[in-house]
């Protein structure tokens, strides 16, 4: 029933953020990341804002200032508090947030539990699909953002008491190249299960023959780049990308650092480890993948190549960090380890219609100056992820677990 995935939905939002304390679940890292609080408050106004609002009998809002307080970029909501500054929002306290959670969920309970026109309940049912997928979208953002968060600390704490890091995966055949004819091909989200907007319309893409690499580049194989001098040649930068890199003086990947054995360690949700040389490299920028591909005599795919190419491929799911990659022939890790950088700009596909009112600046108005990731991550919960999902973030983006696959053309190889 669908009262049943909406309380699986909204109780793993709370679940997530159980082994964070109240002083965890206030801070903001950084403009771009958001606190816990804000997440699991936000996702219950868009429920109140959109369902309740509009549907419920005699709406009273839970607290007429959350308008503002959690509207994030809706500009037909009205005004919103800066995102620069919801770390500043000392006020409500989680004890409010998680009474505004149950007051929402109690009211959307009955709305479904009620009399409704068959159009009121299609609407609903809708609404409800696609604030379900937006929280989930904010459990994974919730992640990141606490990781990012944790970082900060010179105590590099772990994400909750007693977390250990999964036991080390045997080690993964060495990757190879899976070839793919080309041709004419439709891309795009097909079927009745849920999309977002910008998954559609499907439609013809002529895609060339080309070959994929079976595996995430991994930390190992981008240690390799590192040495070989990658953050110090601008011969394998884009322009920009390198300007970048000059600017904020980097010479590794976000959470890459040495112990005072000159060894790597790398900052995970477990806590400070010594970096698993099998495990991907992630949490890289477009411009520090597309600089690797550069290096390594590749590229990185096309979204439609990456489309074409995860038609079939089993989903997995994550464990809080990327894992080393599991025996097996074809392509692995598609799924439920790093997304993955592709060279596409996020751009609507042909025919593309923004929705009427505020729910169509959900996507579109974004579709500029970033470029689009396919997959899942690690921290992606389970169901989210489909073959035609487009995550889409600029081009300096490293706090996402995002890594690397490489793609070549098949008239190049020689």
């Amino acid at each position: 029933m669908l009262i049943d995935h909406y309380n699986k939905v909204r109780t793993h939002s709370l679940r997530l953020a159980e082994p964070l304390s109240d002083e965890d679940c206030g801070a903001q890292s950084m403009p771009d990341a958001s606190p816990v609080k804000w997440h699991l408050a936000h996702t219950t106004w868009f429920f109140e804002t959109f369902i309740l609002e509009s549907m419920e009998t005699a709406f009273a809002p839970f607290h007429p200032a959350f308008r503002v307080l959690f509207n994030s970029y809706y500009n037909g909501v009205g005004e919103k508090h800066p995102r620069a500054q919801r770390g500043l929002l000392t006020r409500p306290g989680m004890d409010v947030v998680r009474a505004y959670r149950s007051d929402v969920d109690a009211r959307i309970g009955r709305l479904l539990a009620g009399e409704l026109t068959r159009d009121a309940r299609e609407r609903l049912t809708m609404l409800l699909a696609l604030g379900l997928e937006h929280e989930q979208q904010h459990q994974e953002l919730l992640l990141t953002d606490v990781k990012h968060l944790l970082a900060q600390s010179p105590l590099f704490p772990a994400y909750g008491e007693g977390a250990a890091a999964p036991p080390a995966a045997a080690p993964a055949p060495a990757p190879a190249w899976i070839a793919f004819d080309g041709g004419l091909t439709q891309i795009g989200h097909a079927g009745d299960g849920f999309c977002f907007d910008n998954e559609l319309p499907r439609h013809p893409q002529y895609v060339a023959p080309f070959e994929l690499a079976s595996a995430l580049v991994t930390n190992a194989e981008f240690l390799a780049f590192i040495e070989a001098g990658g953050y110090r040649t601008a011969h394998w930068w884009l322009a920009e990308g390198w300007d970048w890199v000059r600017s904020q003086q980097l010479t590794c990947p976000l959470y890459w650092q040495r112990d005072d054995a000159g060894r790597w360690q790398e900052f995970t949700l477990f806590g400070l480890r010594p970096l698993d040389p099998q495990a991907p490299a992630t949490h890289l920028s477009l411009f520090e993948a597309d600089a690797y591909a550069h290096w390594a005599g590749a590229r990185l795919p096309t979204e439609a190549e990456w489309e074409v190419a995860a038609q079939g491929v089993a989903m997995e799911t994550g464990q809080l960090h990327p894992a080393a990659g599991a025996p097996g022939e074809g392509l692995r890790q598609m799924f439920g380890h790093c997304w993955q950088w592709t060279s596409s700009s996020y751009a609507p596909y042909p025919g593309y219609r923004t929705a009427p009112g505020a729910l169509g600046e959900y996507n579109g108005k974004f579709m500029l100056n970033q470029y689009v990731l396919r997959g899942s991550s690690c921290a992606t919960p389970a169901g989210h992820a489909r073959a035609s999902y487009r995550n889409f973030f600029p081009a300096g983006a490293r706090w996402q677990f995002a890594g690397i696959r490489l793609a070549r053309q098949v008239e190049a190889l020689s």
